[in-house]
């Protein structure tokens, strides 16, 4: 396992859209392996192989909480089939966008169909903390970041900042 280093906004590759997978090999396997390891040590909870610039449908996610048992989950060409009517307003982050907490509205229940490493076909429910993961993780996989949920005058000066901080970064 290798930590990989993880695209900072305004990285124009965090825009695109991923291409489905297809049958997973031991490369895509060594890729969810580096995913987990990179996303826990960052620390996050989900990171979505295009923040690494790897354009597949692939995300690694763990919602577990502290001192629970971590129960990393590997999504292979996920899909959303079904999203709540209700919605649910919590507090989002990226990895992708350092040290920038902004209030989402999200659907509160989603459901989610997926392969594994194995290629096993899966279909669940997701809510609460889970179900804005998945939700914020497969917008990273169709080029949408979670500042698009928010104001054009918020998002702009979210990128200005990430802009400032890429310039500060290449100084340094």
């Amino acid at each position: 396992m290798a930590l990989r280093p993880i695209l900072i906004l305004p990285d124009p590759r965090l825009r695109k859209a991923a291409e489905p997978v297809g049958a997973a090999d031991a490369g895509l396997r060594r890729l969810a392996e580096d995913m987990l390891e990179t996303m826990y040590e960052a620390p996050g909870i989900g990171l979505a192989a295009t923040q690494l610039g790897i354009m597949k449908r692939l995300f690694v996610m763990d919602c577990t909480g502290e001192g629970e048992t971590p129960a990393p989950t590997v999504f292979v060409d996920p899909e959303l089939v079904w999203a709540s009517e209700e919605e649910v307003v919590s507090e989002e982050g990226c990895l992708s966008i350092p040290e920038v907490y902004e209030n989402v509205s999200r659907p509160a229940r989603v459901r989610l169909c997926w392969r594994d490493l194995d290629g096993a076909s899966h279909e669940a429910e997701f809510r609460d903390r889970p179900a804005v993961c998945v939700q914020h993780e497969l917008d990273h996989l169709d080029g949408r970041l979670f500042i698009d949920h928010l104001s054009a005058i918020k998002r702009r000066m979210i990128t200005n900042r990430m802009k400032k901080l890429k310039r500060e970064k290449e100084r340094a």
